[in-house]
């Protein structure tokens, strides 16, 4: 391989890494308006129902962009344009299809998916966007497959903006629509605004990758013409294809993602015995995900790393080229890794600040605090979880990340029901579950990467030294806030200065201890400024221990 298509692998999964995150930033910015207007019950009420959402997604059409991608890109490795297109033409109809089952499956029992009313109402306005959701996914694994991942970034960030936009607008709407002192029934409209909103969202990212699709149309035509020495897959066969690759895919994210929604279920269900409200149960479940929404943010650079991977990879081990494989391993865990190490010392250092800023109800501030520093060390492991799943899926291990997974989450079921049966903890065990469930998880998946590709981590570089920094930078970054709040009194000033002097720390040390190259820098566009003033540092190091 060059080392230009070295390069262009970093930059695709730099682009649709950078996408994930601003994403998820806008999604928590806009979180944070959003539970002011319809309160803790209505955050509480939405976060259920999202869940509950999620899991539908994830068996009817979250898996199809990766799924997708990995059968598209094994064609377009050894040239089959004309079948390219027609799986991707088979995978709408499948879309279409199972989406629209789903949906209606959705709106009809959505009082068995949520066993609470106003959770339930929610969930119903979620519906349609399950449809819709199949569509998009299916244009952005075809896209993914090209190893191009502008559009699909472009599309996320749109679909973000949308829902932002549109959910805020409509909560505020819904809310003034009911009385004050009907508290619960604000609750419910405003958090169906934000489901709605979800819904908008969805649409704006499909008309962006139609019409991207669109523009492409006679370049792809063209290909097609070109391809006469392949003979045409039939729909029956691609049907058979897309299900035997899409159902490993959906397995491993259902099992990977179901912990979530098991969670909640045990919570209901265990709060229903000690006779707590809805009210209660959708005020401690607001607490929880306030919480889940910081720590997943960095988490985002491991989604996109293993969403960028699995083409490549796919390509590479259908042509045997083993060494390549392992290689682009090695970056994505390393990239991953020098965000998530840092990010986690960060959240766990400053997750008061940042829980005054986002989320200052006052009624589950402490609550939130707390179940946010916990669920920070769950980052490490979610994202090694992540990219190691894509490895395997992507090397043709599709059923490894579904055993582990699942055997991890039968742990954690297990741990949880005693935890909230025989103790008292409440909630605080779900976070302790969900950090037990990353932890299994990313040590089954390491040893089973291990075993298939012969890969090991390059444990210095990759994680010891980033850690020994991110415990330096998270000493410099809270003594930064506390000196700072202590002359302002200002908490966002002092918040924006801390983070701004721990990425300053951590960046500079990262250089001077070897973790960040130079080399590693070339792929940035407008990067000579930065990468000159990462190779002087880099000369003045060698000269140093000369």
């Amino acid at each position: 391989m060059t080392a230009a298509k070295k390069d262009g692998f970093m930059v695709q999964a730099g682009i649709l890494a950078a996408a994930g995150i601003l994403s998820r930033i806008i999604g928590l910015l806009y979180n944070s308006p959003m539970t002011a207007i319809i309160g803790d019950e209505g955050n509480g009420y939405y976060e259920f129902a999202y869940r509950a959402y999620t899991i539908v997604l994830l068996i009817s059409t979250y898996s199809i962009p990766a799924a997708i991608s990995k059968v598209i890109a094994s064609r377009l490795a050894v040239g089959e344009y004309r079948n390219a297109h027609r799986i991707f033409k088979g995978a709408v109809y499948y879309a279409l299809i199972v989406g629209g089952v789903a949906a209606l499956l959705v709106f009809i029992f959505a009082d068995y998916l949520v066993n609470l009313t106003g959770a339930a109402t929610v969930l119903r306005f979620f519906a349609p966007t399950i449809f819709l959701s199949g569509i998009l996914g299916v244009l952005r694994g075809y896209f993914q497959a090209h190893r191009t991942m502008a559009q699909t970034s472009i599309s996320q960030i749109l679909e973000q903006i949308t829902n932002a936009l549109v959910s805020i607008l409509l909560a505020i709407w819904f809310v003034g629509m009911v009385p004050d002192l009907e508290t619960t029934r604000r609750s419910i409209y405003g958090a169906a605004g934000g489901a709605i909103g979800t819904g908008f969202g969805v649409v704006m990212g499909l008309l962006f990758m139609w019409a991207i699709y669109l523009l492409n149309k006679k370049t792809i035509a063209a290909r097609i013409e070109k391809d006469r020495g392949h003979e045409d897959l039939s729909y029956q066969m691609i049907f058979k294809m897309i299900l035997l690759v899409v159902t490993p895919f959906i397995l491993s994210t259902f099992v990977y993602n179901i912990n979530a929604y098991i969670n909640q279920t045990l919570f209901i269900f265990v709060g229903r015995l000690r006779e707590l409200s809805e009210v209660e149960m959708a005020t401690l479940n607001s607490a929880i995900g306030k919480a889940t929404k910081i720590a997943t943010i960095p988490i985002a650079i491991a989604a996109a790393l293993s969403t960028a991977i699995i083409p490549g990879i796919a390509g590479d081990f259908t042509l045997n080229r083993l060494d390549e494989c392992r290689e682009k391993v090695a970056k994505a865990v390393r990239g991953a890794m020098f965000v998530a190490i840092p990010a986690a010392v960060g959240i766990a250092v400053l997750s008061r600040p940042m829980m005054l800023f986002l989320y200052p109800q006052e009624a589950t501030l402490d609550l939130s605090v707390n179940l946010l520093m916990i669920m920070s060390l769950g980052v490490i492991f979610f994202s090694l979880a992540t990219l190691s799943a894509a490895v395997l899926q992507g090397t043709g291990k599709i059923n490894s990340p579904v055993i582990n997974a699942s055997a991890a989450l039968g742990v954690q079921t297990v741990v949880l029901a005693a935890l909230l049966v025989y103790t008292e903890i409440g909630v605080y065990a779900m976070a302790m579950t969900t950090v037990l469930f990353a932890i299994l998880t990313c040590l089954m998946n390491g040893y089973s990467v291990f075993h298939h590709l012969e890969y090991s981590h390059e444990w210095q570089r990759t994680f010891i030294k980033p850690l020994l920094i991110a415990i330096v930078m998270g000493l410099v970054t809270y003594g930064s806030y506390s000196g700072m709040y202590a002359l302002t009194s200002i908490n966002l000033v002092a918040l924006s200065s801390a983070v701004i002097t721990g990425v300053i720390v951590y960046f500079v040390l990262a250089v001077k201890w070897q973790v960040l190259m130079a080399t590693e820098l070339r792929w940035l566009k407008r990067g000579k400024l930065l990468t000159g003033w990462v190779n002087e540092l880099e000369a003045k190091e060698k000269q140093g221990n000369q």
